[in-house]
């Protein structure tokens, strides 16, 4: 009998989890070395337990998740409530294509609809898969609504932006790692500067179809715009007949203290991709939402997914929706993103340039002087995981259900940490 044969035996013998519990890090390392691409530089941890905002090793060390999987565990890990009706939901029926109607689905599409103040919802997986339908959305509704020539729409998009890394978005990126060796790419792309109103302004033509952008760029290093900068655009977008689509796959879900971020200012958009905490943390959940008018341009054929938009999913976010609005998760990201900002601003170290976010979005930028894959590395050996962004800034995103303890022990393991990378 084969290795391989053993294995799926075993599997279906043992069970995959006890498998999976008897890999130590070296073990998990190799295959990782030998069997999956190398997209990803993972931190030297293997984890197999999570709870809230806590997780374990294999060898029982615990961890708090100051990555929160860039915010797609923003109800923590396994949420019990969650995990409730994913259970629940795998007694009836888990995945039905969308050649069906599924009671599910439906209410789930209102659910997110007024959840987000708009009017229509096209369930995806993943949120690149979110930013892409809303670019095509933008197109066709150029095209067949403005009265753009055919072929000749254009999005307005803004440097230093992260909208996912599929080849039409990484070819607007102007990351030029995430760029190289990968064209050539779809044309229709304008860049601005990120903030600069008077750009954005020279950037329109009759050609214009949307202006796509974050509210606050989290892969970018913690970015927040001016004071004024969202609702501009929302006017310049109103006056100009062009989209304003929102990118809040990251920001979404009250992690800067609303449910979005752009509620910060009166910058309603056009087009909305949400992702990540949609999913609750168990499943890869997302969806473009929008007005009626700019939805209803696609027809049957148009646009599709296998799985999105499945019953399991469906009932996993919902359920993910409900639990952030009775549990005040915006409320609760507002207060403790405030404290543990003023937290990280007490730390004595003058390698900290500075300490920006809002709600639990949260970076501290270090100058040059400090070696940050050191400071990473301390982070970890401390118990903190997280990860540096560029520009110099470590990104803090965890679970919105943390609690003020947890913070004080977070800042006294990040004071640890920096205490050993000076020496």
């Amino acid at each position: 009998m084969s290795s391989t044969t053993t294995f799926w035996l075993d599997v279906l013998s043992k069970g995959f989890r006890h498998i999976a519990e008897e890999q130590s890090l070296p073990q998990v390392q190799e295959l990782f070395n030998e069997y999956s691409t190398h997209n990803y530089k993972p931190l030297p941890v293997n984890l197999m337990r999570g709870d809230g905002i806590r997780v374990w090793d294999e060898k029982g060390n615990e961890y708090l998740d100051f990555i929160g999987t860039y915010s797609a565990t923003a109800h923590g890990h396994l949420n019990p409530k969650i995990v409730n009706a994913l259970k629940d939901q795998l007694d009836a029926i888990a995945v039905t294509s969308r050649a069906f109607y599924s009671a599910e689905v439906g209410l789930f599409c209102k659910a997110l609809a007024d959840y987000c103040e708009l009017d229509m919802v096209c369930p995806m997986n993943s949120g690149a898969e979110a930013v892409e339908t809303c670019i095509k959305l933008a197109r066709k509704w150029a095209y067949t609504v403005k009265g753009v020539s055919t072929d000749k729409a254009e999005i307005i998009v803004f440097q230093d932006n992260f909208h996912g890394r599929t080849t039409t978005i990484v070819g607007f990126s102007t990351e030029e790692g995430y760029k190289k060796d990968f064209g050539p790419f779809t044309p229709g792309f304008i860049v601005v500067p990120f903030g600069d109103i008077e750009a954005v302004k020279a950037a329109i033509t009759p050609n214009t179809a949307a202006i796509l952008g974050e509210p606050i760029q989290a892969e970018g290093g913690i970015i927040i715009p001016p004071d004024g900068f969202l609702a501009d655009l929302r006017k310049i977008c109103t006056d100009s007949n062009v989209l304003l689509i929102w990118d809040e796959v990251q920001t979404g879900f009250c992690r800067t203290g609303k449910r979005f971020a752009w509620q910060y200012e009166d910058a309603k958009p056009d087009l909305l991709a949400v992702g990540k905490a949609l999913g609750g943390g168990l499943l890869p959940v997302s969806a473009a939402v929008g007005t009626r008018e700019v939805m209803e341009v696609f027809h049957p054929g148009d646009h599709g997914s296998t799985f999105g938009g499945n019953p399991l999913g469906a009932a996993v976010a919902i359920t993910a929706l409900a639990v952030m609005e009775t549990e005040d998760y915006a409320g609760q990201s507002e207060r403790m993103g405030s404290y543990m900002m003023a937290k990280l601003r007490e730390l004595p170290y003058e390698q900290i340039i500075e300490v920006r976010g809002r709600g639990l979005l949260i970076g501290f930028e270090v100058d040059d002087s400090l070696d940050t894959k050191s400071l990473s590395a301390n982070l970890t050996k401390n118990g903190i995981l997280t990860k540096e962004t560029r520009n110099k800034t470590f990104r803090l995103t965890p679970p919105l259900t943390i609690t003020e303890d947890i913070v004080n022990d977070a800042i006294a393991r990040i004071d640890r940490a920096f205490k050993a990378t000076l020496g």
